[in-house]
């Protein structure tokens, strides 16, 4: 769940929303923030102490109609358990929504920044930095698609992300001019469902499928 800001506009959109999370500090954040929500979005929204490798000992199978994780396997050295663990809560019929750093497009970064020798050694490996400075890892889209495979969630649909936005800086302005944002978020949403710029976005969104 991290600090709960998805989870949060789930809430409010009107979904019944369980946020489980590790990390005591982000755990603690989401809690506050909630606090300051009114009653009817509190009363939506759970959060569970936990690890998302151990569903089980938290909720029965089948116990989510949709199942996110965005931005969390680049943390988790071996991510099948996770996976797994995840995909055990889905109902039939359940979406398993994942965002993950593309693997298979890792050089893209470095070379637009023209950093030709992080380019080169990003051809052959799965591992980077992120802009927090931590060392994480990418998925690739093909062993994800045999993960979801295997866990009785098959890739039912995939998208990619931030296509021609990776390299703005955090604090880069929002567009703001007479249609700017709603012409640059369809051109990012026109290129992430098309071929070929989908495949060298810097994020992949996959949508699994319980059968």
């Amino acid at each position: 769940m991290g600090q709960g800001t998805q989870a949060l506009r789930l809430a409010r959109a009107g979904h019944q929303v369980t946020g489980i999370e590790r990390e005591a500090k982000l755990i603690a954040v989401a809690r506050e923030a909630l606090a300051a929500e009114p009653e009817g979005i509190r009363g939506r929204m759970r959060i569970v102490e936990g690890d998302g490798r151990d569903t089980g000992v938290h909720f029965l199978p089948g116990s989510f109609d949709v199942v996110l994780c965005h931005g969390v396997l680049m943390y988790v050295e071996e991510p099948d358990a996770l996976l797994a663990g995840l995909a055990r809560m889905l109902a039939p019929g359940g979406l398993l929504s994942l965002l993950v750093r593309n693997g298979d497009a890792l050089a893209m970064r470095a070379g637009l920044a023209g950093d030709w020798a992080g380019a080169l050694a990003a051809f052959d490996t799965t591992a980077y930095r992120n802009r927090l400075g931590l060392d994480v890892r990418a998925d690739r889209l093909g062993t994800l698609t045999d993960a979801l495979g295997g866990i009785g969630a098959p890739l039912r649909a995939w998208y990619g992300v931030r296509v021609f936005t990776d390299l703005a800086s955090d604090d880069a302005v929002v567009p703001s001019g007479d249609g700017d944002l709603e012409a640059l978020l369809a051109a990012e949403e026109r290129a992430g469902r098309t071929d070929p710029y989908r495949q060298v976005a810097a994020l992949l969104h996959l949508c699994g499928v319980r059968g």
